[in-house]
């Protein structure tokens, strides 16, 4: 398969969502798209395209029409403290970046992920969806069983209402990392039962 690693500016969600089509433009053919944290609110949106074939999220947010991050994050506890606002961006300290979304990685690696941070902007919490590609795409979802910034019941409930197939790992925020087999299974199966 062919595959681009969309880079989201994290500006705005109407942002993430051109990236991810100029993306979209450079394929051919059929595809599946795949988001991670932030990332699910992205192929939600986007994934009303017609080139998507299905969809897979990893410990990822999937709303519905008219919801945003806050009002899915809103009923779970969150590790705010480790999150600063600076200029209209959010930074996450090198100790929350370790605790909350790598806590089964090395030190060394989660300095790097620290290091190398794209700061969102305070804007894309309000963000809204408005038509939920979910509902129309078949949806695979990786619950993250040890994640500390998105809660493991929130994705479990979220891949429920979305009637998405549903594997559960071991894992931190971070499972695209530290399970990386585990992550590749299922988008390879997504592909291969999507992408005709």
């Amino acid at each position: 398969y062919e595959v681009i690693a969309v880079q989201n500016p994290l500006t705005s969600l109407a942002d993430d969502v051109a990236a991810t089509k100029r993306a979209l433009d450079q394929m051919e053919g059929q595809c599946i798209l795949v988001g991670h944290s932030w990332g699910g609110m992205v192929i939600t949106e986007v994934g009303n395209d017609e080139r998507v074939s299905g969809l897979v999220y990893i410990a990822a947010l999937a709303p519905d029409a008219g919801e945003s991050m806050i009002d899915l994050m809103s009923k779970y506890e969150s590790p705010s403290h480790y999150f600063q606002e600076q200029e209209g961006f959010i930074w996450i300290s090198k100790e929350g970046v370790q605790k909350i979304l790598a806590n089964d990685l090395p030190t060394e690696q989660s300095a790097l992920i620290y290091a190398t941070q794209t700061a969102p902007s305070t804007s894309l919490p309000q963000a809204k969806i408005d038509s939920p590609a979910w509902k129309n795409k078949p949806s695979w979802y990786i619950v993250a069983n040890n994640d500390q910034a998105v809660p493991p019941d929130l994705q479990r409930d979220l891949s429920k209402r979305m009637g998405a197939k549903t594997t559960a790992v071991e894992a931190s925020h971070l499972v695209m990392i530290s399970c990386v087999k585990e992550v590749l299974d299922v988008i390879t199966e997504a592909a291969g039962n999507s992408i005709k």
